[in-house]
């Protein structure tokens, strides 16, 4: 039975905005307090969205949360009407109101771990929500998610969802910005790859000194029980506390893999020969090849890495087998990265091609082109009971690109944040895409 891969990318929700919530994110805290565009940070994405479909790869959109979270900000003591609730908070703590108006579930890299039927000990796709506890404006977003995510794969009989890990530092979950796959062919058994910067019992592992590591190997070692993987399809690897530190705060700022093929930076892991060891006799296994590119750090500094997301990409394979690496602008426009990406293409190795999209409303909120997507492998069947509402096609992007244009802001501030209308105005949006995408009701305001 024929397989692919898909990538459900976040749609920018209309509360984009420049609050500078994410510790440990470079690119987060360097652009804060700025004035941001909601409406192009959407069609921004949804015109990768689209040349990827153009391009032949399935590709699916995921909805964005209600914002401001007046739920989240009644349970901090804020009391009164929504918009008394949303003044209050302005007028008594600003901070939390600009976390309750984060556009981060954006990033859908992080709103679940997935796990591919050919991998799991049911023969389903398995999700579990990530609980994000290390950061309270994402902390927020997991029951949003994993009502979505539960209308975009309702069908029982192909797809099972877990609810998210405990809220606790100990189980630490970033979803699939530490996860990935390896595999010969995506319909195939495959090695789960979990990505961790500490644990949480074991003294053992170095922890960074300087930021937090988010991801924790109990998390991701509960994530593995749930979807009821085999221990020779799993491999765990610690990432360089260093590099965390230096404002890596997930792997796939660092690392990125497809396929048979994991893209990373020399300083991305401890103990890299034997990670690549096991990886490769655990593939080998299942009868596939595993093969790995470094990029050397004289070439391609840790920093560089940082600010131009080289490894925040998206790495596909093409139809005839060739691979392609999507990448942001700020790659083209940082000297090294680029003169290293154009001699990776023209060696005749495993990635031959390189394209770039503008992103930087994203980018300068702290996620690239990977940190935008959901990978879920899927067979035919599988793929067929998946809500057809969400799969992208030409006259779905037509009807996104008029909708953002009807519902969007063009400029944002965090003075702006304080208006009890814009939490009308998401409202109103989101009401009117959940009929577009087919959701039905799976926001608080259309529960409640």
């Amino acid at each position: 039975m024929k397989s692919c891969e898909v990538n459900f990318d976040g749609l920018v929700g209309p509360t984009h905005n420049y609050g500078g919530l994410s510790y440990g994110n470079v690119a987060s805290q360097s652009n804060s307090q700025q004035s941001s565009n909601p409406k192009e940070a959407a069609l921004q994405g949804l015109a990768k969205m689209k040349a990827l479909m153009e391009m032949g790869f399935v590709q699916g959109v995921l909805a964005p949360q209600e914002r401001p979270d007046v739920a989240a900000l009644r349970n901090l003591g804020f009391a009164g009407t929504d918009a008394q609730v949303i003044q209050q908070a302005a007028k008594q703590a600003m901070p939390l109101l600009v976390a309750s108006c984060s556009a981060s579930s954006m990033w859908v890299a992080n709103a679940a771990t997935v796990s591919p039927s050919a991998d799991t000990f049911d023969g389903r796709v398995h999700f579990t929500a990530a609980n994000l506890n290390c950061k309270y404006h994402r902390s927020i977003e997991h029951p949003t998610t994993s009502r979505v995510l539960g209308a975009m794969f309702a069908d029982q009989k192909h797809f099972a969802h877990h609810a998210a890990l405990p809220a606790v530092a100990q189980f630490g979950d970033e979803g699939a910005a530490n996860h990935t796959r390896f595999c010969r062919d995506y319909g195939e058994a495959g090695v789960e790859f979990f990505v961790f910067g500490r644990s949480a019992f074991d003294t053992r592992y170095p922890a960074p000194q300087k930021y937090p590591a988010r991801q924790t190997l109990e998390a991701s070692q509960a994530v593995a029980r749930l979807h009821g993987l085999r221990d020779d399809g799993v491999v765990y690897a610690q990432q360089n506390p260093a590099v965390i530190d230096a404002g890596v705060f997930h792997n796939d700022v660092i690392a990125v893999g497809n396929g048979e093929v994991l893209f990373y930076h020399e300083d991305a892991f401890l103990n890299t020969d034997q990670m690549l060891r096991e990886l490769q006799g655990k593939l080998g296994k299942l009868g596939g090849n595993f093969q790995s590119i470094c990029v050397p750090r004289a070439q391609v500094g840790v920093e560089d890495a940082v600010r131009s997301y080289l490894f925040n990409s998206q790495l596909l394979t093409r139809a005839d087998g060739s691979m392609l690496l999507i990448v942001p602008e700020e790659c083209r426009a940082n000297e090294r990265v680029w003169q290293y990406l154009q001699g990776l293409t023209s060696s005749g190795g495993l990635i031959r091609e390189v394209k770039v999209f503008d992103l930087k409303q994203s980018m300068q909120n702290g996620g690239g082109p990977a940190c935008l997507r959901l990978r879920v492998a899927l067979n035919e069947t599988e793929l067929a009971a998946v809500n057809p509402g969400v799969i992208m096609t030409a006259p779905l992007y037509d009807t996104l690109t008029q909708w953002v244009d009807k519902h969007y802001r063009d400029s944002l501030r965090e003075t702006d944040l304080a208006d009890p209308q814009l939490l009308l105005e998401c409202r109103t949006a989101l009401d009117e895409l959940t009929q577009i995408l087919k959701l039905g009701s799976v926001y608080p305001f259309q529960i409640n």
